[in-house]
């Protein structure tokens, strides 16, 4: 027998302790049957953090998604769980998604709960996931759960797909702007070189200094490319440091637009996912510990965090909130009067559905400030290459005349 540390999410609260199990896997199946929820699994005497899922293939979140409503027409059509997941498996549209919901059905047939099935799959289904279809499964509304599952998985993906489609133009825009210049600088100028040179003319400052950094870019341009990547690496690394990262997530938080879009973004997010599991029944403590999962920004985390240990005291959770100085006021404005009405949910919620239009003006906006600031930019670069090219060529036909 071997002695694990465990880390387990049981009646809305998190729980830490040890258990005796011949396997990992074993001491899983206990504390599922415990009905904990099963974070975290490690050797009492060192060792990492063990797998707590089977192995094989994830799904995407489209694919889950798409999942999860399929799911949701089999249930609403009269289907049991036990034929809906089979006919999901079957109708799979590749391997990947049959094989994972083969392995569900096969748990679920076997006596588990849905949600312990899920929990076996920690790569295809989130604690998001897992928490609101065991709150389902416990209030007798399946079917309806997922439904709600199925629509906020779809708005974080259209949220996104939005944020990356915004992006494409201007970042093509600028690549494309930045190749123009170099081609200019390393292939068009050096060809009037010659030309010069045999009149016996100086070129002028403007010229001769293009036409430096041009020789620059071409002679050392390769070796410059290797330190920036080189440096990305390193400044990767340096991230996976949770006090460097925080740092980082802080800084960014405080930028200029662009970090008060990523504001409302987490935001956003927050507040969706927190109105999601109350409205299904999840207690606050527990949907916190779920929502701060699901946000990429360590600092939201950490403030996340700290309103859960401020919940515990019974002082609510938006003191916490508002004294990271990173969710916007009028959510904190919400969230504060569904603390004292008891309807945090739905106000959540109502919170998430302003933030998320706020968003999407946001990246217009940002997309309407970009293309024309980097098409000014690239112009304005241009056109002083051609004008230095020009200034010399006149300087030549003086000479001439």
């Amino acid at each position: 027998m071997t002695l694990f540390r465990y880390r387990i999410l049981s009646d809305g609260a998190l729980a830490r302790g040890e258990i005796e199990a011949a396997s990992p896997q074993e001491a899983v199946l206990q504390l599922q049957k415990r009905g904990a929820m099963v974070l975290g699994l490690t050797p009492a005497r060192g060792g990492g953090l063990l797998s707590i899922g089977a192995g094989g293939p994830a799904l995407r979140r489209s694919e889950l998604a798409e999942v999860m409503r399929e799911l949701t027409s089999l249930l609403g059509a009269g289907q049991d769980l036990d034929a809906a997941l089979r006919l999901a498996a079957e109708e799979a549209p590749s391997r990947r998604v049959a094989a994972v919901m083969r392995r569900v059905h096969d748990s679920v047939r076997s006596g588990s709960a849905l949600a312990i099935a899920m929990q076996r799959e920690p790569k295809s289904f989130p604690r998001l996931c897992i928490g609101l279809v065991r709150a389902g499964e416990a209030g007798g509304d399946l079917a309806g759960t997922l439904a709600r599952l199925a629509d906020l998985l779809e708005r974080q993906r259209s949220l996104a797909a939005n944020l990356q489609a915004a992006m494409i133009y201007p970042a093509v825009l600028l690549v494309a702007a930045g190749g123009s210049i170099v081609l200019l600088l390393t292939q068009v100028l050096p060809q009037f070189v010659p030309l010069f040179a045999e009149n016996g003319v100086a070129l002028p400052a403007s010229t001769a200094f293009l036409l430096g950094l041009g020789q620059a870019v071409a002679d050392y341009g390769i070796y410059a490319l290797i330190t920036l990547v080189a440096l990305a690496i390193l400044v990767n690394r340096l991230l996976q440091r949770p006090g460097a990262r925080l740092v980082a997530d802080r800084m960014f938080l405080r930028l200029p637009i662009i970090g008060s879009l990523a504001r409302e973004v987490v935001a956003a997010r927050f507040a969706r996912t927190l109105g999601m599991l109350l409205i299904n029944g999840v207690p606050l403590l527990a949907a916190l510990s779920v929502t701060e999962d699901v946000l990429g920004n360590l600092a939201a985390r950490t403030a996340v965090k700290a309103a859960a240990e401020t919940a515990k005291t019974g002082h609510g959770m938006t003191r916490a909130l508002a004294a990271a100085g990173l969710f916007p006021p009028r959510l904190l404005h919400l969230l504060r009067l569904g603390e004292e009405t008891a309807q945090l949910g739905p106000l959540a919620l109502r919170g998430a559905d302003m933030l998320e239009e706020r968003t999407r003006l946001g990246l217009q906006r940002l997309v309407a400030l970009l293309v024309p600031a980097i098409t000014i930019l690239m112009g304005a670069a241009v056109a002083g290459i051609i004008s230095s090219l020009l200034l010399a060529m006149l300087s030549l036909n003086d000479i001439a005349q």
